[in-house]
Protein backbone atom coordinates (compact mmCIF):
# COMPACT_ATOMS: atom_id res chain seq x y z
CA UNK A 1 0.00 0.00 0.00
CA UNK A 2 1.30 3.43 -0.98
CA UNK A 3 0.88 6.18 1.65
CA UNK A 4 1.43 9.89 1.03
CA UNK A 5 2.24 11.97 4.12
CA UNK A 6 1.82 15.73 3.84
CA UNK A 7 3.92 17.56 6.39
CA UNK A 8 6.17 14.54 6.13
CA UNK A 9 9.36 16.51 6.75
CA UNK A 10 8.01 18.08 9.94
CA UNK A 11 8.06 16.98 13.55
CA UNK A 12 5.31 14.35 13.47
CA UNK A 13 5.89 13.54 9.81
CA UNK A 14 9.44 12.32 10.43
CA UNK A 15 8.30 9.94 13.17
CA UNK A 16 5.33 8.78 11.08
CA UNK A 17 7.49 8.12 8.03
CA UNK A 18 9.77 5.90 10.09
CA UNK A 19 6.84 4.12 11.74
CA UNK A 20 5.04 3.34 8.48
CA UNK A 21 8.28 2.26 6.80
CA UNK A 22 8.76 -0.19 9.66
CA UNK A 23 5.29 -1.55 8.89
CA UNK A 24 6.44 -2.03 5.26
CA UNK A 25 4.19 0.57 3.67
CA UNK A 26 5.47 2.34 0.57
CA UNK A 27 5.80 5.85 2.01
CA UNK A 28 6.11 9.19 0.25
CA UNK A 29 6.72 12.13 2.58
CA UNK A 30 6.48 15.69 1.27
CA UNK A 31 7.05 19.08 2.87
CA UNK A 32 6.29 22.71 2.10
CA UNK A 33 9.80 23.44 0.77
CA UNK A 34 8.93 21.83 -2.55
CA UNK A 35 5.17 21.37 -2.40
CA UNK A 36 2.98 24.41 -1.61
CA UNK A 37 -0.35 22.76 -0.85
CA UNK A 38 -2.12 26.13 -0.85
CA UNK A 39 -2.08 25.76 -4.64
CA UNK A 40 -4.69 23.35 -5.99
CA UNK A 41 -2.56 22.89 -9.11
CA UNK A 42 0.38 21.78 -6.94
CA UNK A 43 -1.87 19.33 -5.07
CA UNK A 44 -3.14 17.93 -8.36
CA UNK A 45 0.42 17.50 -9.65
CA UNK A 46 1.47 15.79 -6.41
CA UNK A 47 -1.34 13.23 -6.50
CA UNK A 48 -0.78 12.57 -10.19
CA UNK A 49 2.92 11.89 -9.65
CA UNK A 50 2.64 9.81 -6.47
CA UNK A 51 -0.74 8.11 -7.08
CA UNK A 52 -1.14 7.10 -3.42
CA UNK A 53 -3.68 4.67 -2.00
CA UNK A 54 -3.89 6.59 1.29
CA UNK A 55 -3.19 10.20 2.25
CA UNK A 56 -2.29 11.24 5.79
CA UNK A 57 -2.71 15.00 5.98
CA UNK A 58 -0.30 16.10 8.71
CA UNK A 59 0.71 19.40 7.10
CA UNK A 60 -0.06 22.60 8.96
CA UNK A 61 0.95 26.15 9.80
CA UNK A 62 1.13 26.04 13.58
CA UNK A 63 2.98 27.30 16.64
CA UNK A 64 2.66 28.22 20.29
CA UNK A 65 0.53 30.99 21.82
CA UNK A 66 2.87 33.77 20.65
CA UNK A 67 2.98 32.50 17.07
CA UNK A 68 -0.82 32.18 17.02
CA UNK A 69 -1.19 35.75 18.23
CA UNK A 70 1.20 37.05 15.56
CA UNK A 71 -0.21 35.04 12.63
CA UNK A 72 -3.99 34.55 13.05
CA UNK A 73 -4.81 35.26 9.41
CA UNK A 74 -1.96 33.22 7.99
CA UNK A 75 -2.62 30.23 10.24
CA UNK A 76 -6.33 30.21 9.44
CA UNK A 77 -5.90 30.65 5.69
CA UNK A 78 -3.00 28.23 5.26
CA UNK A 79 -4.60 25.40 7.21
CA UNK A 80 -8.04 25.86 5.69
CA UNK A 81 -6.83 26.05 2.09
CA UNK A 82 -4.22 23.27 2.32
CA UNK A 83 -6.71 20.87 3.86
CA UNK A 84 -9.58 21.75 1.54
CA UNK A 85 -7.34 21.38 -1.52
CA UNK A 86 -6.08 17.98 -0.43
CA UNK A 87 -9.55 16.68 0.43
CA UNK A 88 -11.08 17.84 -2.87
CA UNK A 89 -8.17 16.52 -4.97
CA UNK A 90 -8.34 13.21 -3.09
CA UNK A 91 -11.96 12.97 -4.18
CA UNK A 92 -11.09 13.80 -7.77
CA UNK A 93 -8.26 11.27 -7.84
CA UNK A 94 -10.42 8.63 -6.12
CA UNK A 95 -7.94 8.05 -3.29
CA UNK A 96 -8.88 5.00 -1.21
CA UNK A 97 -8.64 6.77 2.16
CA UNK A 98 -7.93 10.22 3.58
CA UNK A 99 -6.70 10.51 7.18
CA UNK A 100 -6.98 14.01 8.64
CA UNK A 101 -5.05 15.10 11.70
CA UNK A 102 -7.21 17.64 13.49
CA UNK A 103 -6.28 19.59 16.60
CA UNK A 104 -7.28 19.83 20.24
CA UNK A 105 -7.37 23.60 19.63
CA UNK A 106 -10.72 23.04 17.89
CA UNK A 107 -12.44 22.39 21.22
CA UNK A 108 -14.40 25.20 22.91
CA UNK A 109 -12.49 27.21 25.52
CA UNK A 110 -14.56 25.94 28.44
CA UNK A 111 -15.15 22.36 27.34
CA UNK A 112 -15.98 20.12 30.32
CA UNK A 113 -12.99 17.96 31.28
CA UNK A 114 -12.32 15.34 30.02
CA UNK A 115 -13.08 16.54 26.49
CA UNK A 116 -15.47 14.23 24.63
CA UNK A 117 -15.77 14.42 20.85
CA UNK A 118 -19.47 15.34 21.15
CA UNK A 119 -18.44 18.68 22.73
CA UNK A 120 -16.56 19.94 19.66
CA UNK A 121 -19.38 22.18 18.42
CA UNK A 122 -20.63 23.43 21.80
CA UNK A 123 -18.75 26.72 21.94
CA UNK A 124 -15.97 28.95 20.62
CA UNK A 125 -12.29 27.92 20.87
CA UNK A 126 -9.80 29.64 23.18
CA UNK A 127 -9.15 33.04 21.63
CA UNK A 128 -5.37 32.90 21.13
CA UNK A 129 -5.55 29.86 18.84
CA UNK A 130 -9.15 30.10 17.60
CA UNK A 131 -8.28 30.84 13.93
CA UNK A 132 -6.13 27.70 13.71
CA UNK A 133 -8.69 25.62 15.59
CA UNK A 134 -11.62 26.84 13.49
CA UNK A 135 -9.76 26.08 10.26
CA UNK A 136 -9.12 22.50 11.37
CA UNK A 137 -12.71 22.16 12.60
CA UNK A 138 -13.97 23.22 9.17
CA UNK A 139 -11.91 20.43 7.60
CA UNK A 140 -13.46 17.91 9.99
CA UNK A 141 -16.91 19.00 8.80
CA UNK A 142 -15.77 18.91 5.18
CA UNK A 143 -14.86 15.24 5.56
CA UNK A 144 -18.30 14.51 6.98
CA UNK A 145 -20.01 16.24 4.04
CA UNK A 146 -17.79 14.40 1.53
CA UNK A 147 -18.75 11.11 3.13
CA UNK A 148 -22.42 12.09 2.90
CA UNK A 149 -22.35 13.34 -0.71
CA UNK A 150 -19.52 11.35 -2.33
CA UNK A 151 -19.12 8.37 0.03
CA UNK A 152 -15.47 9.37 0.49
CA UNK A 153 -13.58 7.04 2.86
CA UNK A 154 -11.82 8.95 5.62
CA UNK A 155 -10.75 9.11 9.25
CA UNK A 156 -10.30 12.12 11.52
CA UNK A 157 -7.98 12.02 14.52
CA UNK A 158 -7.69 14.75 17.15
CA UNK A 159 -4.30 14.39 18.83
CA UNK A 160 -3.61 16.29 22.01
CA UNK A 161 -0.41 18.37 22.41
CA UNK A 162 2.41 16.23 21.03
CA UNK A 163 6.11 16.13 21.83
CA UNK A 164 9.12 13.94 21.10
CA UNK A 165 12.26 13.61 18.97
CA UNK A 166 12.49 15.87 15.89
CA UNK A 167 10.31 18.50 17.58
CA UNK A 168 10.79 22.15 16.66
CA UNK A 169 12.89 23.90 19.33
CA UNK A 170 12.31 27.62 18.90
CA UNK A 171 11.20 30.01 21.64
CA UNK A 172 9.03 32.04 19.26
CA UNK A 173 7.12 29.26 17.53
CA UNK A 174 7.43 26.12 19.67
CA UNK A 175 4.77 24.44 21.75
CA UNK A 176 5.07 24.03 25.52
CA UNK A 177 7.51 21.15 25.98
CA UNK A 178 10.19 22.06 23.40
CA UNK A 179 10.01 25.70 24.53
CA UNK A 180 10.57 24.70 28.17
CA UNK A 181 13.44 22.37 27.28
CA UNK A 182 15.11 25.14 25.29
CA UNK A 183 14.56 27.75 28.01
CA UNK A 184 16.17 25.60 30.70
CA UNK A 185 18.98 24.57 28.36
CA UNK A 186 19.80 28.19 27.53
CA UNK A 187 19.62 29.19 31.19
CA UNK A 188 22.07 26.45 32.16
CA UNK A 189 24.41 27.32 29.30
CA UNK A 190 24.37 31.02 30.24
CA UNK A 191 24.52 30.52 34.01
CA UNK A 192 21.15 32.19 34.61
CA UNK A 193 19.74 31.84 38.12
CA UNK A 194 16.10 32.11 37.06
CA UNK A 195 13.82 31.31 34.15
CA UNK A 196 10.65 33.31 33.43
CA UNK A 197 7.71 31.46 31.90
CA UNK A 198 4.50 32.79 30.36
CA UNK A 199 1.27 32.79 32.37
CA UNK A 200 0.57 31.49 35.85
CA UNK A 201 1.72 27.88 35.61
CA UNK A 202 -1.68 26.73 36.89
CA UNK A 203 -3.29 25.74 33.58
CA UNK A 204 -3.18 22.06 32.70
CA UNK A 205 -2.26 20.24 29.53
CA UNK A 206 -2.19 16.67 28.30
CA UNK A 207 0.77 15.50 26.27
CA UNK A 208 1.16 12.65 23.78
CA UNK A 209 4.49 11.16 22.76
CA UNK A 210 4.69 11.45 18.96
CA UNK A 211 5.63 7.80 18.28
CA UNK A 212 2.46 6.78 20.16
CA UNK A 213 0.42 9.05 17.88
CA UNK A 214 2.01 7.33 14.90
CA UNK A 215 0.63 4.02 16.13
CA UNK A 216 -2.87 5.55 16.26
CA UNK A 217 -2.48 6.86 12.70
CA UNK A 218 -1.42 3.41 11.46
CA UNK A 219 -4.52 1.91 13.07
CA UNK A 220 -6.69 4.58 11.41
CA UNK A 221 -5.20 3.62 8.04
CA UNK A 222 -6.02 -0.04 8.66
CA UNK A 223 -9.51 0.23 10.17
CA UNK A 224 -12.79 1.50 8.73
CA UNK A 225 -13.81 4.13 11.30
CA UNK A 226 -15.43 6.88 9.20
CA UNK A 227 -14.99 10.66 9.48
CA UNK A 228 -16.38 11.06 13.01
CA UNK A 229 -13.57 12.65 15.10
CA UNK A 230 -11.55 10.43 17.44
CA UNK A 231 -9.51 11.86 20.33
CA UNK A 232 -5.92 10.61 20.52
CA UNK A 233 -4.16 11.10 23.84
CA UNK A 234 -3.28 9.63 27.21
CA UNK A 235 -6.26 10.87 29.20
CA UNK A 236 -3.89 12.34 31.82
CA UNK A 237 -3.22 16.03 32.48
CA UNK A 238 -0.46 17.95 34.27
CA UNK A 239 -0.18 21.64 35.20
CA UNK A 240 2.38 23.69 33.30
CA UNK A 241 4.03 24.43 36.66
CA UNK A 242 4.50 20.75 37.49
CA UNK A 243 5.66 20.08 33.94
CA UNK A 244 8.28 22.83 34.21
CA UNK A 245 9.55 21.36 37.50
CA UNK A 246 9.80 17.89 35.92
CA UNK A 247 11.75 19.16 32.91
CA UNK A 248 14.03 21.30 35.08
CA UNK A 249 14.76 18.31 37.32
CA UNK A 250 15.49 15.99 34.39
CA UNK A 251 17.83 18.58 32.87
CA UNK A 252 19.55 19.37 36.17
CA UNK A 253 18.48 23.02 36.32
CA UNK A 254 18.44 24.25 39.94
CA UNK A 255 17.52 27.92 39.46
CA UNK A 256 14.24 29.67 40.25
CA UNK A 257 11.17 29.35 38.02
CA UNK A 258 9.25 32.64 37.75
CA UNK A 259 5.86 33.16 36.11
CA UNK A 260 4.71 36.25 34.22
CA UNK A 261 0.90 36.47 34.65
CA UNK A 262 0.75 39.40 32.20
CA UNK A 263 1.32 36.83 29.46
CA UNK A 264 -1.60 34.61 28.31
CA UNK A 265 -2.13 31.13 29.72
CA UNK A 266 -4.25 29.86 26.85
CA UNK A 267 -7.03 27.35 27.47
CA UNK A 268 -7.59 26.72 31.23
CA UNK A 269 -7.48 22.90 30.99
CA UNK A 270 -6.90 20.28 28.33
CA UNK A 271 -7.51 16.61 28.93
CA UNK A 272 -9.18 14.20 26.53
CA UNK A 273 -11.66 11.41 26.94
CA UNK A 274 -9.94 8.65 24.95
CA UNK A 275 -12.60 5.94 25.16
CA UNK A 276 -13.59 6.26 21.49
CA UNK A 277 -9.98 5.59 20.43
CA UNK A 278 -9.96 2.44 22.58
CA UNK A 279 -13.31 1.26 21.23
CA UNK A 280 -12.87 2.02 17.53
CA UNK A 281 -9.12 1.82 16.98
CA UNK A 282 -8.00 -0.39 19.82
CA UNK A 283 -5.50 2.34 20.67
CA UNK A 284 -3.98 3.17 24.04
CA UNK A 285 -0.90 5.37 24.50
CA UNK A 286 2.07 3.42 25.84
CA UNK A 287 4.62 6.06 26.83
CA UNK A 288 4.30 7.82 30.20
CA UNK A 289 5.29 11.49 30.40
CA UNK A 290 8.49 11.01 32.42
CA UNK A 291 9.83 8.43 29.96
CA UNK A 292 8.83 10.49 26.92
CA UNK A 293 10.45 13.62 28.36
CA UNK A 294 13.66 11.72 29.08
CA UNK A 295 13.86 10.45 25.50
CA UNK A 296 13.00 13.87 24.05
CA UNK A 297 15.60 15.69 26.16
CA UNK A 298 18.25 13.11 25.25
CA UNK A 299 17.44 13.53 21.56
CA UNK A 300 17.57 17.33 21.85
CA UNK A 301 20.96 17.33 23.55
CA UNK A 302 22.47 15.03 20.93
CA UNK A 303 20.87 17.00 18.07
CA UNK A 304 22.13 20.30 19.51
CA UNK A 305 25.65 18.92 19.85
CA UNK A 306 25.55 17.70 16.25
CA UNK A 307 24.01 20.95 15.01
CA UNK A 308 20.83 19.28 13.79
CA UNK A 309 17.79 21.48 13.24
CA UNK A 310 14.86 20.02 15.17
Amino acid sequence: MKVLITGGTGFLGKSLTQHLNNLEYEVYSVGSKYWDLRSQHVCDTLLTQVAPDVIVHAAGSVGGIGANQDNPGKFMYDNLIMGANMIELSRQHEIDKFVLLGTVCAYPKHTPVPFTEDELWNGYPEETNAPYGIAKKALMKLLETYKEQYDMNSACLIPVNMYGPHDHFNLTTSHVIPALILKFYNAMKNGERSVTLWGTGTVSREFLYAPDCCEAIALAIQKDVGPEPINIGTGKEITVGDLAKEIAEQMGYEGEIIYDPSRPDGQPRRCLDVQRAKDRLGFEAKTDLQTGLKQTIEWFLVADEEGEDG
